[in-house]
């Protein structure tokens, strides 16, 4: 039985990967007629009142994927230009919980956000200029540049598109869900790789 904390993968009539939401917002959406189709494994199939009137019982079957209407052109424009909020939570994901100098993996609360460039030398923080760092590099790089410190960055960072950054927000994704979010990464995608390695 999946839990009712599993979300739901939210897309545009297109396909496109919006968000995430949970089994109550899919519900309304199914409610009001906002679904313009569904796939992937059935996760819920919830069940309401009995009607007066046919003395039935209603009830909703909730869809891992499910594709909403809406204005799916303004979308696409608007994801053109979108760059996501940076949060260590995404970061720490984006690069696989790895530290990007010693190449060790860590767990969340061992790990911090480094500025490959520093801030105190004109660094910005930005997703192109952040890595995943364990406390004790980080440390020792201070508020230098990786040259400076004698250090070897291990991948360059980069900015998440939309779809990436819809995986990088999600606690728990289910296979359907995974291979959905994966066709619509980039080619050239790092998260490829990590993933793989996983």
């Amino acid at each position: 039985m999946i839990s009712l904390s599993q979300q739901v993968l939210r897309t545009d009539a297109s396909g496109m990967p919006l968000e995430w939401v949970g089994y109550q917002d899919a519900v309304r959406l199914y409610h009001l007629g906002q679904v313009a189709y569904s796939c992937g494994s059935l996760l819920y199939r919830l069940h309401g009142g009995i009607n007066a009137v046919t003395n039935l019982r209603s009830h909703i079957e909730v869809s891992s994927i499910i594709a909403t209407y809406g204005n799916s052109r303004a979308l696409q424009r608007a994801r053109a230009h979108y760059t996501p909020p940076l949060n260590n939570p995404a970061l720490f994901k984006r690069d696989a919980r790895l530290c990007m100098y010693c190449g060790e993996h860590f767990q969340r609360h061992e790990l911090s956000r480094d500025h490959v460039t520093p801030t105190s030398l004109g660094g910005e923080d930005v997703w192109s200029n952040v890595v995943t760092a364990c406390k004790r590099c980080n440390n020792h790089k201070a508020g230098r540049t990786p040259e400076q410190a004698g250090m070897e960055l291990l991948a360059v960072p980069f900015t998440p598109t939309h779809a990436e950054y819809v995986y990088l927000q999600s606690k728990r994704v289910l296979a359907d869900q995974m291979e959905f979010l994966l066709a619509h990464f980039p080619r050239q995608s790092p998260l490829h790789d990590r993933l793989r390695k996983r």
